[in-house]
């Protein structure tokens, strides 16, 4: 039996990517189910894979959310951070697996989709790459041997001049490790950018910086810098179906799993 998935953000960059997979069948057992975006989007109420740039998926691009999510097996969001959090109360009454790649939650949003995960399972990372799950692991493992011996910690990120968030959520996965690793509060450590006369630079400090041009996938480094050397750590995407086919195992996996928050390295086994 197919796996019914409804794509939310169905008209974006990530969202056509992750139909045209499922069309082309990257994912063993999954069927699109629904495709759903803003009523002012191009596309609407045209066929969603004709849109995507696959054959044609019998789903035609709509609004409504609450006409298809009831019957589905899971929902893949990549839409907005104030439209995922909305949307956690009735993703929990639903009863549907939960796939979130949105980035940029605050606190509070945060708080709705942790009240989801008590009802459902929800997979919810900031990048669902294999490489970059596997990146936050070796930054981890670096600035625990390195920060204490004086090694600055800093993120670079570069993405296309449409992304609207920064830091990327990925960034911020990358900033995490560190300070895990390091044993520091993010939230306390985090310098977003340096202009002016922001004076020396503290030991505490993870420094964000946020590069946006062009049609750039993704590309991140962790840089960590001490007396004579440097180290970088990177990983750069070029192509959004790594990303749609992380989104789309970690939706395969959900629906098997019982109510809780996980992580890409969950899914992965990480």
């Amino acid at each position: 039996m197919s796996t019914k998935v409804v794509i939310q953000g169905a008209a974006g960059r990530m969202g056509k990517t992750l139909i045209r997979c499922i069309q082309e069948g990257k994912v063993e057992g999954l069927k699109l189910a629904g495709a759903i975006d803003l009523w002012d989007v191009p596309g609407i109420g045209e066929d969603a894979g004709i849109n995507s740039g696959a054959k044609a998926a019998g789903v035609n691009l709509t609004t409504d959310l609450a006409a298809v999510a009831s019957d589905a097996d899971v929902i893949i969001d990549f839409t907005s951070h104030f439209g995922t959090a909305g949307n956690a109360e009735r993703v929990a009454e639903w009863g549907t697996a939960w796939v979130i790649g949105t980035t940029g939650l605050s606190n509070e949003e945060l708080a709705e989709v942790k009240q989801a995960a008590k009802k459902v399972p929800v997979v919810m990372a900031g990048n669902m790459s294999l490489g970059i799950n596997l990146l936050c692991n070796l930054v981890e493992e670096a600035a625990k041997a390195l920060h204490a011996k004086g090694y600055d910690i800093e993120v670079i990120e570069r993405h296309h001049n449409q992304k609207a968030d920064a830091p990327s959520g990925t960034a911020l996965m990358l900033g995490q490790a560190a300070a895990d690793g390091a044993g520091l509060d993010l939230k306390k450590s985090q310098v977003d950018g340096r202009t002016g006369h922001p004076g020396a630079r503290t030991k505490e400090e993870i420094g964000f910086h946020a590069v946006r041009g062009g049609d750039i996938v993704g590309d991140h480094t962790v840089l960590l810098a001490g007396t004579g050397e440097m180290i970088e750590l990177s990983h750069r995407a070029t192509s959004r179906d790594t990303f749609a086919m992380g989104a789309l195992n970690a939706g395969a996996w959900a629906v098997k799993q019982q109510p809780g928050l996980y992580s890409m390295k969950d899914v992965l086994g990480l």
